[in-house]
């Protein structure tokens, strides 16, 4: 009896010793927090999830999910609100599907570079957006996850200097209102199509073309299939690293602070890579064979929001959200 009162005690006293320090109780008891991505286990960004999850290890166990393997492109957001995942990376074309006004967000010819883009997310308009997002869909957003400048890659040798070269190419753009309106910015004839079948499409001709930023084609191949990269930098290219609310109100403010540092420092190094490789890799695809051409990017950004000013999605914008942007 003595025994296992002391026992008891010990217990109590060990758990409450825990809950002061924002520490999980016992080791077996660390949440495991699921994380699907569509990007594949060579990505930047699957080293990135690393030494995030190495980051964060003494309270949660991270575990990972890529290449589309647990919840494919699309549907990640949804498995979010469910309650089946509890992290993900989400394209803000899929928030822009349940919330109109983040459609301005996946805009052609928006955000100038990556820097912007982070910029944007830290400013007082940029939380405005994340708390939609919290508010309306019940996801904690920690922040952009840049992966390149997209860049149109074709496999016919025609060369493409302004939108109207871009008529009846059949551009694989991911399912959804936003994406396909983005392909319909750039002249071109968009067409669905899921990450993982684009190489098999380029290569059968099912589609012409398709639009990624550089790193992308080099993970997946996509060079292999292609013979030119039309440098239209249309679309800088991010994602966002995203926690279940309920997963993140259930953390103690020392634990949010810790997650958060953690994750700001795993995006920085991963932004940094991808700008070294967009770099090394021009390089790289003109010594495989490819072409690499420069268009009038003033045609395609004027064409391109010309397009999007008249469509509905301007609509539910924001007012004057362009020039706020602009400005950052």
């Amino acid at each position: 009896m003595t025994f296992e009162l002391t026992r008891r005690y010990f217990l109590g006293a060990t758990v409450a010793v825990s809950m002061a320090l924002g520490l999980p109780a016992f080791a077996q008891d660390k949440p495991t927090l699921k994380f699907s991505a569509v990007f594949s286990e060579q990505d930047i960004r699957a080293e990135m999830t690393k030494s995030f999850a190495e980051a964060i290890k003494d309270n949660f166990t991270l575990e990972p999910f890529y290449g589309g393997t647990l919840f494919k492109q699309g549907t990640e957001l949804v498995a979010l609100q469910r309650g089946n995942l509890q992290m993900g990376n989400i394209a803000p074309q899929d928030i822009s599907n349940q919330i109109p006004e983040w459609s301005v967000l996946t805009s052609a010819y928006l955000f100038r570079d990556a820097a912007h883009v982070t910029a944007f997310f830290n400013s007082e308009t940029g939380a405005q957006f994340k708390k939609m997002a919290e508010d309306q869909l019940g996801v904690h957003i920690l922040g952009p996850t840049y992966f390149g400048a997209r860049q149109v890659g074709l496999k016919s040798d025609k060369k493409i200097s302004t939108p109207a070269d871009m008529a009846g190419i059949k551009l694989r753009m991911p399912g959804g209102d936003a994406w396909q309106f983005l392909g319909t910015a750039l002249g071109a004839n968009p067409t669905p199509m899921a990450y993982a079948e684009v190489y098999t499409g380029l290569q059968t001709g099912a589609i012409d073309g398709q639009d990624n930023p550089l790193p992308n084609v080099k993970n997946m191949k996509f060079y292999e299939v292609m013979s030119q990269v039309v440098l239209t930098s249309h679309l800088i290219g991010y994602d966002l690293l995203t926690i279940s609310s309920k997963v993140w109100n259930d953390m103690t403010p020392v634990q949010q602070t810790a997650f958060q540092a953690a994750a700001d420092k795993a995006m920085a190094w991963s932004q940094e890579q991808h700008l070294a490789q967009e770099k090394a890799l021009m390089d790289e695809f003109k010594a495989a064979g490819l072409k690499i051409y420069e268009p009038d990017v003033a045609a395609f950004r004027k064409f391109a929001q010309e397009k999007y000013l008249a469509s509905e999605l301007a609509k539910s914008w924001p007012k004057g959200i362009l020039e706020t942007v602009a400005g950052l």
